[in-house]
């Protein structure tokens, strides 16, 4: 059985912050699930570009306002408290935050831990015990 905190991980490697955003992963690959687990926030008035090309991922927003365009087919979708989505064809997005967001993220295959987002908006795909991404 895992047990774990958003305060066990505060400030260790399964912490990890950009310009803007804070991801707490709770679960990762070395936990040995086949799915990484995370509490993400991004903050107001900030723009992210992700195009998760490696893996699929499953958001499920309890906090905030924002606004989520497909780029690949020009849909626009507000997303708030209590609204899921699902990017299970590796689609290219964009989130504009209005109100600072709070997400459950959920991926696949799981994050080794340290992943940031390259030039296009993805995570490298790596295998536990390879050396984390600076």
């Amino acid at each position: 059985m895992i047990v774990r905190s958003l305060t066990d991980i505060e400030g260790t490697d399964r912490e990890t912050r950009g310009e803007t955003f804070l991801a707490r992963r709770l679960l990762l690959a070395r936990d040995g699930l086949g799915y990484s687990f995370h509490d993400t926030t991004l903050y107001t008035g900030t723009q992210t570009n992700m195009h998760y090309k490696n893996h699929q991922e499953t958001v499920y927003c309890i906090e905030g306002k924002a606004t989520l365009t497909d780029h690949t087919n020009g849909e626009v979708y507000e997303i708030r408290s209590g609204t899921v989505y699902v990017l299970d064809g590796h689609e290219k997005h964009t989130l504009d935050v209005e109100e600072t967001v709070r997400m459950i993220c959920v991926f696949t295959p799981a994050l080794v831990g340290q992943e940031i987002h390259d030039e296009e908006g993805a995570y490298p795909l790596l295998e536990p015990g390879e050396a984390k991404v600076e």
